[in-house]
């Protein structure tokens, strides 16, 4: 029986870093309040990891579904026209972000803003279990801006 258990431990070596590699990269998968003072523009952000073993995410509720003249909020400032009727909540945000053991930080990604229709290079964190840390810059990440998500 020992040698079962022996021989079994033996094939399972070599995967057991990346298993807990997966479980520390997938810490970020799931559900965000995100609190915008600068637009005032808070919504919930759902992330996931998507087919190609990345991870994105896109918005599944805003606070404020309308805007001010009552008609309900779209991706209006897409640069791709084909997407400015995207409704507001279902919008991409953040995309192909991959995980860097080393920094335990997801990075390689980018995060769109609907308000103004860009797209910047990105990096998330966690400060602690539940605040999630997203700078998204230009170039470098001391060009840039950073906002506080928290996991719900």
């Amino acid at each position: 029986m020992s040698k079962v258990i022996v021989i079994l431990f033996a094939l399972l070596a070599p995967v057991l870093p990346a298993i807990a590699q997966n479980d520390a990269a997938d810490k970020i998968t799931g559900i965000y309040y995100v609190s915008d003072d600068t637009s005032e523009e808070d919504c919930k952000v759902k992330i996931y990891k998507d087919k190609s073993g990345t991870y994105s995410g896109r918005i599944i509720w805003v606070k404020n579904p309308t805007f001010k003249d009552g008609s309900p909020k779209r991706d209006i400032m897409n640069p791709d026209p084909a997407k400015r009727n995207t409704p507001g909540d279902q919008i991409p945000l953040v995309f192909h972000f991959k995980y860097d053991p080393k920094k335990n930080q997801w990075v390689d990604g980018a995060i769109y803003d609907p308000v103004h229709g860009k797209t910047y290079k990105c990096k998330m964190w966690f400060e602690d279990d539940k605040t999630l840390r997203v700078r998204g810059y230009i170039g470098v990440p001391a060009l840039g801006r950073t906002m506080t998500w928290k996991k719900l």
